[in-house]
């Protein structure tokens, strides 16, 4: 039987132990992909603590709900998978087997390692920003958690899409530094103290007048400081609770400037359309246009990378390669 090296979380709860594994098969309308690059996400820690919405994973199972290789053919490609939210295996192994119409074709001379970094953090703030908050050129955007890999894409493919100014907030020195060099106009500290008024003052303060559209893929106190440099009609986008569950705004904001707060999760998109998406981001990665904070860590170290990446002791996102 053939085999290859594999990481395995079994039982859910704890690191995944790297091990031999039988090769898998590859059934109708499959194809298997020899990995080169996959990255550890918040989402893979989620599904395998079994404490998710999506419940308990079958284990054992290969975690890694995205990857980037190539087929049989040579050609490169991006893929994601179920591993963690269904039965089966994802992409931290030797090679992964997922359906073919899932793939994103990628330019020949991108950097794996990059693309596999931004994935769908990169696709959630693509789409976040031009499809659900509908970036028009020459607005002023606000990305909140900047120094994250969501924020850091959002500063840059808002300025791709022509975002006259972009501005930034994030808590630490390395943070702020990291939205400094995606290219945010302006960075502003967020302390752990700020109350929403004081943090409201900062980021209007730093803004070139109303802003129009917030990227938050945190919550709580930010948002609502967020909500107050918008102008009339402006549109915060809500992508993620990093730092709380709930935002205390009031009414009296929202309605003063007919303000609009949408959400938005990358589980409404198809398979295709991220795919399409990834194909899109690859392009501006091979063209030296978008880029994000990573480290490269071997395979067999994913315990002891998963267990950093959980502890958020790491700058940026960790990547094992194969």
């Amino acid at each position: 039987m053939s085999t290859m090296r594999a990481a395995v979380v079994d039982p859910a709860g704890q690191p995944p132990r790297v091990i031999d594994r039988a090769l898998p098969p590859a059934g109708e309308g499959e194809v298997r992909v020899t990995v080169t690059a996959a990255p550890i996400t918040p989402l893979d820690l989620l599904c395998a603590s079994g404490t998710s919405y999506f419940g308990v994973p079958a284990c054992p199972y290969v975690p890694g709900v995205q990857g980037v290789g190539r087929l049989d053919d040579g050609t490169p490609v991006w893929f994601p998978t179920d591993a963690g939210m269904k039965p089966g295996d994802g992409s931290m192994a030797e090679h992964a087997v997922v359906p073919a119409a899932d793939l994103a074709r990628l330019p020949e001379n991108v950097d794996h390692r990059l693309v596999a970094a931004l994935g769908l953090s990169a696709v959630a703030a693509w789409n976040a920003l031009l499809e659900r908050g509908e970036l028009a050129a020459g607005e002023q955007v606000l990305v909140l958690g900047a120094g994250g890999v969501v924020g850091q894409a959002a500063i840059q493919i808002a300025k791709l899409h022509g975002a006259r100014r972009v501005i930034a907030a994030a808590r630490s020195s390395a943070a702020q530094e990291r939205a400094h060099q995606a290219g945010a106009d302006s960075v502003v500290a967020v302390y752990e103290q700020d109350d929403v008024m004081s943090l409201a003052r900062r980021l209007g303060d730093a803004a070139d007048g109303p802003v129009d559209l917030v990227l938050d893929p945190l919550f709580g106190v930010a948002a609502a400081a967020a909500l107050r440099t918008l102008r009339i009609g402006g549109r915060l986008v809500n992508l993620g609770s990093a730092a709380a569950e709930t935002a205390p705004f009031d009414s009296a904001t929202l309605r003063s400037r007919s303000l609009r707060v949408l959400g938005y999760t990358n589980n409404e998109l198809t398979a295709a359309q991220k795919a399409v998406t990834v194909s899109e981001i690859a392009d501006h990665v091979a063209a030296g246009r978008l880029r994000t904070a990573y480290e490269a860590v071997p395979l067999e170290a994913a315990a002891e990378a998963w267990q950093r990446q959980a502890t958020g002791t790491i700058q940026g996102r960790i990547v094992l390669t194969v």
